[in-house]
């Protein structure tokens, strides 16, 4: 049985009109998969505080004119009223989450942010909340809309992976042999894991 979901918020539970791929070109990022956030915190100081301005700037464009994701907060009262622990995992900044819950109050038991630690596609973005939860992997799921987050979760060893419409051009990042499940929306989501958790009042 599962007894923790892991969310993603952009491209998941959070439709972001912000165009990431003209922001990797606006500071001259390569096209490579990794997370916008790595390159960043590799460049000179300079220009690294410059990028984190900019980034942050789109960051907070996004909490403006995003919107939920319809059943968002339906699945996630779903899940919780059957006991399954839900936790958010993204490599945004923490500002830009709290302006999102601030106003669409999902109710998470754990934000993971990037200030938090490891980034996507590290596995630790998953395996340290697990274990503030004292939840091992095996009996956790992910959800999510990357290659991050396939990636991540299929080296913490998390056997469940559902992915909301993955973009065409991530996956050539799909790690070989790794299993998932995909969903065209939230509602997909939540028949997909429904035998997966435990039946409500069990």
């Amino acid at each position: 049985m599962i007894r923790a979901v892991l969310f993603d918020l952009d491209g998941t539970l959070w439709e972001n009109p912000v165009r990431w791929d003209e922001l990797r070109r606006e500071l001259g990022l390569p096209p490579d998969g990794l997370p916008i956030y790595w390159h960043i915190s590799h460049l000179p100081e300079e220009e690294r505080k410059r990028a984190e301005t900019r980034l942050r700037e789109k960051e907070a464009e996004g909490v403006r004119f995003g919107r939920l994701k319809l059943g968002a907060p339906e699945l996630l009262e779903f899940l919780r009223a059957r006991g399954v622990r839900c936790v958010l995992v993204t490599n945004n900044s923490r500002e830009s989450v709290e302006g999102v819950l601030q106003a669409h109050p999902l109710p998470f038991d754990l934000v993971w942010a990037r200030e938090d630690g490891a980034l996507k596609p590290d596995p630790e973005a998953f395996l340290a909340p697990l274990r503030r939860l004292g939840i091992p992997p095996e009996e956790a799921a992910v959800v999510g809309d990357s290659h991050l987050d396939l990636q991540a979760a299929y080296a913490a060893g998390i056997p469940t992976i559902i992915l909301v419409k993955p973009a065409l051009w991530m996956r050539r990042f799909f790690p070989p042999g790794s299993v998932f499940v995909e969903a065209e929306d939230l509602a997909q989501v939540k028949e997909t894991l429904s035998p997966l958790i435990p039946s409500l009042g069990s």
